[in-house]
């Protein structure tokens, strides 16, 4: 039956190898059952809600992808845009985390229409490659930020700005744990680093932290209830900046779907002619992943590029996403260990075990700087706005506005105009325009 479904030999893998390949790439990319759900609880979300939503929806887009496009890519709540969902959408634009589904819905929905009819290519040669990599860059800085504010690494100043917190301070020198341990065994080579490292910082904050208290290991799944089809349609027209927010959510999934796809199609010579034969299937789950996830009640679901351990294993089919996908709902009884890692710390309510790992997926999505044409002003000027403004106006949405209208101006004022694609014109206009609606 498994060779008739995923076509194991053909592929030239066995079972065993799929399944260990499939553990590989869970232990790698396990750490978002951790995070996520921590995050969202930031809007006013149920934790333990929103924690069996990011299990099922990773699940479920697992699963899809494995009969759609048999391919061993696993899928989850993207890390790149949980915090753009809790801190632009809900905490900066003060949506209610219902809304804020509904705008993950609709881009989800979007995505869907433009991956069936098949015009992704068009959409993605839209955007130029400098674009394209700041906003992958810019969102990696914005992760980090965040990162180093919840471990209380980097906290306000009223002259500076920002300085660096007291690292004598127990939850901060928690943290930094966290991001040295996890820098040393990512280093190594060591499968779920990333985990590793929060869980035993989370063991350490119940030893030696009042604030953390131990409650067990194994129980039976929270119920769902509380954020499964709550997700509300906000009126766009009241706020036109949600349009713009849609806009985030459609291309950031598009772009990190994309980069994925290509990265580990590669790695698994899964590629004919530079091209993945079955990229529609494959991003047409990924779509649909972010639309049912958006029903259960979290963030946009996307490719992960941690699959890449999971080959690097053996993994070459939908078997090994199948896997990945039946250990996340395992994972839905491990609930109280959700509770304590990242649990809130103190009057600043630092996460100490969470915050390691946005510093360092925020570092992994910095290598795309290299690619940017830097000694070309027209597209260097644009790229370093998009990258810079994400952290430092703390919004993914006005990085990408400030390149949009750098791009389009810079190609205008150089007599280059033909280089850009007539929708950089557009939206660099309906940026604009946005501001002065504000």
């Amino acid at each position: 039956m498994l060779e008739k479904l995923f076509k194991l030999t053909e592929s030239g893998t066995t079972a065993e190898r799929e399944i260990i390949a499939g553990c590989t790439t869970f232990m790698t990319l396990s750490y978002i059952i951790f995070v996520c759900p921590n995050l969202m609880s930031l809007t006013g979300m149920d934790r333990g809600a929103a924690m069996v939503a990011t299990c099922l929806a990773a699940a479920g887009s697992m699963f899809l992808m494995a009969f759609l496009a048999n391919y061993p890519i696993a899928l989850a709540p993207g890390m790149g845009i949980i915090p753009v969902f809790v801190f632009g959408l809900c905490q900066s634009l003060g949506l209610p985390w219902q809304e804020a589904l509904g705008i993950v819905f609709i881009s989800g929905a979007l995505f869907v229409v433009l991956a069936a009819a098949g015009v992704r290519e068009a959409v993605m040669n839209a955007i130029p490659h400098s674009l394209q990599q700041a906003i992958a860059v810019g969102i990696g800085l914005f992760i980090a930020f965040i990162g180093l504010k919840m471990g209380g690494i980097v906290v306000s100043h009223p002259a500076t700005f920002v300085t660096h917190g007291k690292f004598v301070s127990p939850p901060v020198l928690l943290a930094l744990f966290g991001v040295v341990l996890t820098m040393v065994l990512m280093a190594r080579k060591m499968p779920g680093a990333i985990l590793i490292g929060m869980l035993a910082t989370g063991a350490i904050s119940v030893l030696l932290l009042e604030d953390v208290e131990f409650e067990g290991i194994v129980s039976m799944p929270p119920s769902i209830a509380p954020t499964a089809f709550k997700l509300q349609f906000p009126n766009l027209f009241a706020s036109p900046e949600l349009f713009a927010m849609i806009f985030v959510f459609f291309f950031v999934d598009m772009f990190d779907s994309i980069g994925t796809f290509t990265a580990v199609g590669n790695q698994a010579g899964l590629l004919t002619d530079g091209k993945l034969p079955k990229a529609r299937q494959a991003l047409l789950t990924d779509a649909i992943g972010s639309a049912g996830g958006a029903l259960l009640g979290t963030s946009t679901v996307t490719s992960y590029i941690e699959s890449a351990s999971g080959i690097a294993a053996g993994g070459r089919t939908g078997l090994t996403t199948i896997v990945t996908g039946l250990l996340m709902l395992v994972a839905l009884f491990f609930s109280p260990l959700v509770k304590i890692i990242g649990a809130p710390i103190g009057e600043a309510e630092l996460n100490p075990a969470i915050a390691p790992a946005l510093i360092i997926v925020g570092s992994l999505m910095i290598k795309g700087i290299v690619t940017i044409e830097w000694d070309d002003l027209t597209e260097a000027v644009p790229a370093f706005l998009t990258l810079v403004m994400m952290p430092l106006a703390f919004s993914v949405t006005e990085g990408i506005a400030f390149g949009f209208i750098a791009y389009a101006f810079m190609k205008l004022v150089t007599g280059r105009a033909k280089e850009a694609h007539w929708l950089i014109y557009l939206f660099a206009v309906l940026f604009i325009a946005l501001y002065f609606i504000r």
